[in-house]
């Protein structure tokens, strides 16, 4: 393609060389820059690409793409200097790709909790439907069946629109996507079009690149303010910032609720461990989920399945067959007869919600054992806040390690633990090894108890120093079963 085709809709402030000169690739990354390539300089978290300008040249890159000022300007090469790096990027890698969003129905799901669910059922429900449908979600990247492996939540712009691309040249007519806080700040998702958006829920998290509450909500509004007004936007009215979500939209407003009026209003009427009988929009349907958060989830997915323009019967019978994502409320028995619940609940408030829905099934009947632990390098102040939740709704919590990273575990663990007073600490106990503390939680684990391990759900690794070695929650805890 010719650079000035790519330079389409974007704020370019000064163009240096030759603005058609023909590109035959482009890369963020200096290191995998070639011959005629393009190289965007980005200013990252950790890393500015303006530093590695010279690098990228020194492999071939002929064109480069920057927003802060350079000094040196070599001949031969094109230098086009744009407002916004992130933005360009996006943009470019979209039209690079051929505009693969533009040929799909692409639905945006985002939110603190119940992104990945909403999308796998919504990617699960299209192809029940008989449709070919492409996911992208924090557990795996899916085109119509074919499972992509999934390293961020939302892709680099690069790499999305590649899977795009792809999904469009299998034949698929729907994408369903998580949208995170971090790729909508970080404007991954710049150039995409999107039919709909749909708003879960916000609390608590990644305080530790946000700062703020307040930059957090903004970061998520973005993904709304920016909907086009042929597209719908699906908001969670029970959640106290459902609303907000809304005010500057010029898409469809649309809304779902357990607890007041709404669009897709839900209602729970039985609950129990291998389900829940559900009302929506006075129809009653048995699922096979549980939990209030899980009923929020299926609202969703009722609600964007009707905007899509499917039939509510049809998409009633399809959900009483949908089964839960991997690692989400995952319910193991034990030959003993005690319930083992591997969760990625890794969040205050996913905490609670999977803690109340147990206590909701067990109505009394049995003790609640909850292992969890706290991810290293990330938001530390959710960390007292983690344990005082699962203390204040477990019988017995067992505080461990999650992905430390850099950190040392016992240190997180201590970061917990500050949360604690002397009369909590009591029914709680710090081990640092997370399978030893899986395995005191099945030792101490009755008949009818409940034990919830917390925060890993469908990851089958350690983070430990950089390096992600084996660890499986439900590995785990089915080998200590056969035992």
């Amino acid at each position: 393609m010719k650079l000035q085709d790519l330079l389409k809709n974007i704020d370019v402030t000064d163009i240096k060389g030759d603005s058609n000169a023909q590109v035959t690739g482009i890369s963020t990354d200096s290191r995998k820059a070639s011959e005629n390539s393009i190289f965007i300089a980005l200013k990252g978290v950790q890393v500015d690409g303006h530093q590695y300008i010279e690098n990228a040249i020194s492999l071939g890159a002929t064109i480069i793409i920057y927003e802060e000022d350079i000094e040196t300007f070599k001949p031969n090469i094109t230098y086009v200097k744009v407002k916004d790096s992130a933005d360009a990027t996006g943009r470019i890698a979209t039209l690079w790709y051929g505009d693969p969003s533009s040929k799909l129905k692409l639905v945006g799901v985002t939110g603190t909790n119940g992104k990945t669910t909403t999308a796998t059922l919504l990617y699960d429900m299209f192809r029940h439907l008989g449709y070919k449908v492409g996911l992208l979600s924090t557990v795996a990247n899916y085109i119509d069946g074919t499972v992509f492996h999934a390293t961020h939540t939302t892709p680099d712009p690069l790499s999305l629109n590649e899977l795009l691309a792809k999904m469009v040249d299998a034949g698929c007519e729907y994408a369903f996507m998580e949208v995170s806080s971090h790729a909508i700040h970080q404007k991954r998702i710049s150039g995409l079009k999107y039919v709909g958006g749909i708003f879960t829920n916000i609390t608590q998290d990644h305080l530790d690149y946000h700062k703020t509450m307040a930059e957090y909500l903004k970061a998520k509004k973005m993904f709304f303010d920016n909907l086009p007004e042929t597209a719908f936007a699906l908001t969670n009215v029970d959640d106290k910032n459902g609303l907000v979500m809304l005010q500057n939209t010029k898409a469809k407003k649309q809304t779902y609720s357990v607890r007041g009026l709404a669009d897709f209003k839900g209602r729970i009427i039985e609950k129990h461990f291998d389900g829940t009988a559900i009302e929506i929009n006075n129809r009653e349907v048995q699922v096979q989920f549980v939990g209030v958060f899980n009923t929020y989830n299926l609202l969703a997915v009722y609600g964007a399945s009707i905007l899509l323009g499917e039939d509510p019967e049809k998409i009633l019978l399809i959900l009483s067959t949908l089964k839960p994502v991997s690692g989400r409320f995952e319910t193991l028995r034990s030959p003993e007869g005690y319930t083992a619940i591997v969760d990625y609940a890794h969040t205050p408030d996913a905490l609670t919600n999977v803690l109340e829905a147990i206590h909701e099934v067990l109505e009394g009947s049995g003790r609640v054992i909850t292992v969890v632990g706290c991810g290293g390098n990330r938001d530390k102040t959710k960390r007292p806040i983690m344990a005082r939740e699962a203390v204040r709704l477990s019988d017995q919590v067992i505080l461990t390690s999650d992905n430390p990273r850099y950190e040392e575990p016992q240190a997180i663990i201590n970061d917990m633990a500050d949360g604690l007073n002397s009369q909590q600490m009591k029914k709680t106990l710090c081990i640092v090894e997370r399978e030893q503390a899986i395995k005191t939680a099945c030792a101490l684990a009755k008949e009818s108890d409940v034990i919830l391990i917390a925060g890993k759900g469908h990851e089958d690794y350690q983070d430990v120093k950089g390096m992600k070695h084996h660890f499986d929650d439900r590995e785990v805890v089915r080998n200590i079963f056969a035992e």
